[in-house]
């Protein structure tokens, strides 16, 4: 009997956990999910002017955790911690793939004026920086616009998401010209379909891709 890999996930906020747990099942069901969450890292980055030494070696902590319990690889859901993980990358002996690494370049492949949607401002420094490395690793190109619409993030963690994804959509024209949208987070792919009626151009989340990433990592095609 194959004994399927484990997957440990790492949140921040509870509104990543349903996105890529609906990704993993509609596109790779067989790993074993682990669902590691401090939901205090999000409210305590989101006060923080910077992301701070000790905000980092939380989230890397949360990491050694996930090493401790098995973890063939690593996924984190949340944007707002760039480069705690680019420190597990280095260092952790399993796989450990960024949220948004291949929803970047899948949009880069697209075209070279890209769009993006935020909910969380504070990730969207960290998010950016991550978009240029991926265009610059490939050789492209290419410019991020980026808009940011806190206040659907209030109405999700309000239990909303009707909401949540409506006042997406309403901001989408804010990006009219653009060869593809992206929406940043994982809790934000929710909204795509009300995006994506909005604008003729593609419209890209990241849990999907990053699934499909994983994947051709662990399983090597």
């Amino acid at each position: 009997m194959i004994t399927p890999p484990r997957i440990v996930l790492l949140h921040a906020t509870l509104v990543a956990v349903d996105p890529i747990k609906d990704a993993f099942r509609d596109l790779w069901p067989e790993p074993e999910l682990v669902n590691l969450l401090d939901d205090s890292l999000t409210p305590d980055r989101a006060r923080a002017p910077d992301l701070t030494e000790a905000l980092i070696e939380r989230f890397i902590s949360l990491g050694r955790y996930g090493l401790s319990v098995g973890a063939d690889a690593i996924l984190v859901t949340c944007s707002a911690f760039g480069p705690a993980i680019d420190i597990m990358a280095r260092d952790f002996p399993v796989p450990v793939l960024k949220p948004n690494e291949a929803m970047f370049q899948a949009a880069v492949d697209i075209g070279s004026r890209i769009g993006m949607i935020a909910t969380f401002a504070p990730a969207v420094v960290t998010m950016e920086d991550e978009f240029n490395e991926v265009a610059a690793s490939t050789g492209v190109v290419a410019s991020l616009d980026t808009i940011v619409v806190e206040d659907a993030m209030t109405a999700l963690r309000a239990g909303d998401a009707a909401t949540h994804n409506q006042r997406i959509a309403d901001r989408a024209h804010e990006l009219d010209g653009v060869d593809a949208i992206v929406l940043a987070h994982f809790s934000t792919s929710r909204a795509q379909a009300a995006v994506q009626a909005r604008t003729p151009v593609p419209v890209l989340t990241a849990p999907g891709a990053a699934v499909s990433r994983l994947r051709t990592l662990i399983e090597g095609h």
